[in-house]
C-alpha cells in the first residue's frame, strides 16, 4: 500500500460525524478508485454484491445501494435494476459517470430519509457501517423502506459489529418481527496487496425483511 492509500484509509476510520465524512469524500472522490482500490487491492465490494445476486429472487428489486459511493457495490450487481444513495456528491457525481443507478440519491444515513415507506425489494452495502461512518441507528430507516420480504445484504466491519451496537441494534429488530434470522459469511476486505490492513475482515449480514 502507498504511504497516500494509508493516510486515506486512516483519514476515513478517523471520521466522526456527517459533515466529516462530506467534506472527507469531496476531496477523496477524485482519486479513489484509480487510486486507494487499486492500491489496497479492495475488494470489499465485489464480494458483497456477489453474495447479494446469489440470494436474490427476481422480486428482489429495485435495489438500494447504501453507501454507493463511486459504485463499485453496482459494477458486480448484474445489471440489476439499482438506485444509489450517498452522502457525498462528488462521489455520486463519479458514480454517474459510469451510468450505473436508475437515481442518485443525495442523503445522510443518520438522519430520517425522504424515501417512501416499503419502496425497495432489496438493499445491499459495502464500506458504510465501519469505523467513523454509519452507526446502527439508521437499520431502522432502511428497514422501514424495504417492503416485506426484502433482501439484505450488509457489509458490517468485525471490529464495529460489537463495539459500536451492530449485533444488539440487529438482534432488537429480530425480536421485534421486523426482520427474519439472521445468516452471517465472513468476507476478506482487500486480496493481492501486502499491506498493514490486508487481512482484515467483515461480516456480510443476510436477512429479509418481514
Amino acid at each position: 500500500m502507498t504511504g497516500q492509500a494509508t493516510d486515506d484509509l486512516e483519514g476515513a476510520y478517523a471520521l466522526k460525524t456527517p459533515e466529516d465524512n462530506a467534506a472527507y469524500y469531496r476531496r477523496f472522490a477524485e482519486t479513489y478508485d484509480g487510486g486507494y482500490v487499486a492500491d489496497t487491492g479492495y475488494v470489499y465490494p465485489r464480494q458483497i454484491a456477489r453474495l447479494f445476486v446469489a440470494e436474490a429472487a427476481p422480486e428482489d428489486r429495485p435495489v438500494l445501494d447504501i453507501g454507493a459511493g463511486t459504485g463499485l457495490v453496482a459494477e458486480h450487481l448484474g445489471g440489476l435494476e439499482v438506485d444509489g444513495i450517498d452522502i457525498s456528491p462528488e462521489m455520486l457525481a463519479k458514480a454517474a459517470e459510469k451510468g450505473l443507478y436508475r437515481t442518485r440519491i443525495l442523503a445522510d444515513l443518520t438522519r430520517p430519509l425522504e424515501i417512501p415507506d416499503a419502496a425497495y425489494g432489496g438493499l445491499v452495502s459495502s464500506g458504510t457501517f465501519t469505523h467513523g461512518h454509519v452507526g446502527p441507528g439508521a437499520l431502522a430507516e432502511l428497514v422501514r423502506i424495504a417492503r416485506p420480504g426484502a433482501l439484505f445484504c450488509l457489509g458490517i466491519k468485525l471490529e464495529v459489529f460489537d463495539g459500536a451496537g451492530f449485533g444488539s441494534a440487529l438482534a432488537r429488530h429480530v425480536a421485534a418481527g421486523r426482520i427474519g434470522p439472521l445468516d452471517f459469511r465472513e468476507v476478506a476486505v482487500y486480496e493481492g496487496k501486502a499491506h498493514e490492513h490486508s487481512a482484515d475482515r467483515a461480516l456480510a449480514v443476510l436477512f429479509r425483511r418481514r
